[in-house]
């Protein structure tokens, strides 16, 4: 691939990350202990309710499991943190002060908030490592992304999350080469380089072998703590391996919220979605 075609597949992707971001985020005060606060959050698509007075607490460093059926409005209420999405009422804070709904989407990744879609998004045509060169902070000019030399700080910040990521070995492997687990710890990794203090990851053991679903488990549950990390599954299995703490969504709104144990013998979410 030529220097322009990596340019043209880098400004393509614009899944991953943003490159025009603002220099200075605001500042994100946990004085409370909870990093994330929705409440009476309501959006409507042409008269369907997605979210329906939805009301969301996460703590600082937790790691939260979002499940629910499908149109629960699990999706919808990740647009709405990240700012793809503009609620229609309600309030979604970052910390103690920072107002979401009053930001896009550049600003909220740059306050701290990353995401990472059910499909990996990774440069398949580039190096595990020149992916994460191209996902860290600073400079977002694509040239001066692709070109510039890397300091010892960054060289040693690239090995760390090589290391939690568990591709030291494939650092310098082809990205569409990796196996499909492989690619959604390379992305996780692209994440974690920004140095995000809220983790969203869509389905992750979605696709995965037995054996990638028990590393995927470990890597998320390493990350709280210094994250917080909210987990959106359908994979039981998977949430259980997991979860401390689940929500369950239904018609757009909080239906019960508990521990796995709470959660499946909770009556309400048995017909809903779990079944008998």
């Amino acid at each position: 691939m030529s220097m322009l075609e990596s340019i043209r597949s880098v400004m393509r992707r614009d899944e991953v990350f943003e490159f025009l971001v603002p220099d200075t985020p605001p500042d994100l005060d946990l004085t409370h202990g909870i990093i994330l606060y929705l409440e009476g959050i309501n959006v409507s698509f042409d008269g369907f309710k997605a979210i329906n007075d939805l009301n969301l607490y996460i703590d600082d460093g937790e790691l939260r499991c979002i499940i629910g059926p499908n149109g629960a409005g699990k999706t919808t209420m990740m647009d709405i943190i990240t700012g793809k999405t503009r609620a229609d009422s309600g309030s979604a804070w970052f910390g103690q002060h920072i107002n979401l709904l009053k930001m896009d989407e550049p600003e909220i990744a740059a306050a701290g908030i990353g995401r990472k879609f059910q499909k990996p998004t990774v440069f398949e045509h580039h190096p595990v490592i020149e992916n994460l060169e191209l996902a860290m902070g600073g400079d977002k000019g694509v040239w001066t992304t692709l070109t510039a030399r890397l300091n010892g700080e960054q060289r040693d910040r690239i090995d760390e999350i090589l290391t939690i990521i568990g591709l030291q070995e494939q650092h310098n492997k082809q990205a569409g080469s990796l196996s499909h687990g492989q690619k959604q710890w390379l992305e996780i990794g692209m994440l974690l380089i920004q140095n995000p203090k809220l983790l969203l990851v869509d389905e992750p053991a979605a696709g995965m072998t037995h054996q990638e679903m028990e590393r995927t488990a470990e890597l998320l549950t390493s990350l709280a703590g210094n994250h917080t990390v909210i987990v959106v599954e359908h994979d039981m299995d998977f949430v259980r391996s997991i979860a401390k703490k689940v929500s369950v969504l239904h018609q757009g709104s909080v239906l019960a919220e508990g521990t796995m144990d709470d959660i499946q013998n909770d009556q309400r979410v048995i017909e809903v979605y779990l079944g008998s």
